[in-house]
C-alpha cells in the first residue's frame, strides 16, 4: 500500500491526528511517571549525580519504620470517603435546584462554581483568616451571637483540624460537581418526565425513576474525578495546616512532597507517590469495570 493511501486509511489518519497529543502526553506524563517508579528503588538526595539502587528498601522503610506513612494513610481514607459523600451530595442537591425555572438561576450557577476557578493556595489563605480564633470571621459571628463557648481552635486543634480543612475544600470542589450534574441533567428525557408526573408519580418518584437512573453515567464521572482529586490532595492541606497540628492532617500526597523536597530523600518521597498511583488504580480501574458490566447488563 501507498503512503498516499495510507493516508486515507481512516485508522492512519486517526494515528495522525492523535500523534501531537500522544507525544505530548508521554513526555509530560508517562515519563514522569516512568522515571518516579524508577527512583522509588533508588537512593538520591536531589542534588548527587549518582543514584544507587536500593531495591525495596525504600517501601519496607515507609512501611515498616515510618511513623507518618500510616497516619497519612489514616487521613487520606477518611478524606477519600468524605469526598465520595459530601462534594457529590451537594453538587447534585444545588445542581437540582437551580436546574429549576428560577430567576436569576444563572447568576446563582456563576456563584457557586467561582471558587472553583480560585487557586486552591489563595482558598487556604482566605480560610485560614476566617477560621482565626481570636480574630477570623467565624468567630466574630459566633461572638456577636453569643456562642463564645463554641469558638474553637479550627485549625489547631488535632481533634477537629482535618474535618475544618475539608469544609474548605467542600466550599471550593461542590461547583465543579454541581456543574457536571448540571450538564448531565440536560440529557434527562423530559417526556419520561412529564409522563411520570401524568401517572401521579411525586417529585421523589420521578427522581427515583427518571432522573436518577438517566445520571448513572454522570454520576461514575463525578465520584472517579473525586476519589482522584480526593486521593492527591495537597494545595488546600499544605496552605492550611502543611499536615498539622501533630500530623492530624497529614496527606500521602502532602507526605510524599515532604520526604522529597523538605527532607530531601527522594526516594522515600517517590516510594509514597508510587503506593499512592497504586492505591488510587485499585480503586478507579475495578469500579469502572463494575459501572461498565452494570451498564451492559441493564442494555
Amino acid at each position: 500500500m501507498s503512503l498516499r493511501n495510507r493516508t486515507h486509511d481512516p485508522r492512519a489518519q486517526a494515528f495522525l491526528l492523535l500523534a501531537p497529543a500522544l507525544a505530548i502526553y508521554a513526555i509530560f506524563a508517562l515519563y514522569p511517571m516512568v522515571n518516579v517508579a524508577i527512583l522509588s528503588f533508588q537512593k538520591w538526595n536531589g542534588l548527587d549525580p549518582q543514584r544507587p539502587f536500593v531495591g525495596l528498601a525504600n517501601y519496607q522503610y515507609i512501611f515498616t519504620r515510618d511513623p507518618v506513612f500510616w497516619v497519612a494513610f489514616k487521613n487520606t481514607v477518611i478524606w477519600t470517603i468524605m469526598c465520595l459523600v459530601f462534594p457529590p451530595m451537594v453538587g447534585l442537591l444545588l445542581a437540582l435546584s437551580l436546574n429549576q425555572k428560577l430567576f436569576g438561576r444563572n447568576t446563582f450557577r456563576a456563584i457557586f462554581y467561582l471558587p472553583v476557578i480560585i487557586a486552591p493556595i489563595a482558598v487556604a489563605t482566605m480560610w485560614k483568616w476566617m477560621y482565626d480564633p481570636f480574630f477570623g470571621l467565624f468567630s466574630e459571628m459566633l461572638t456577636s451571637m453569643g456562642l463564645q463557648s463554641w469558638i474553637k481552635d479550627w485549625l489547631g486543634d488535632r481533634n477537629i483540624a482535618l474535618y475544618s480543612v475539608f469544609v474548605a475544600y467542600l466550599w471550593q470542589s461542590v461547583g465543579f460537581s454541581m456543574v457536571l450534574f448540571l450538564a448531565g441533567l440536560q440529557n434527562v428525557s423530559q417526556s419520561l418526565v412529564e409522563a411520570a408526573r401524568i401517572d401521579g408519580a411525586g417529585r421523589w418518584a420521578v427522581f427515583k425513576h427518571v432522573t436518577f437512573p438517566a445520571l448513572r453515567t454522570t454520576i461514575t464521572i463525578v465520584l472517579v474525578l473525586s476519589i482522584i482529586s480526593s486521593l492527591k490532595a495537597f494545595d488546600i492541606v499544605y496552605g492550611l495546616t502543611g499536615g498539622g497540628p501533630a500530623q492530624s492532617t497529614q496527606m500521602l500526597a502532602l507526605w510524599a512532597f515532604t520526604q522529597a523536597m523538605q527532607i530531601f530523600d527522594f526516594g522515600r518521597g517517590a516510594a509514597i507517590s508510587v503506593v499512592l498511583l497504586l492505591i488510587t488504580i485499585a480503586i478507579v480501574v475495578p469500579y469502572l469495570r463494575w459501572t461498565q458490566k452494570h451498564e451492559e447488563t441493564e442494555q
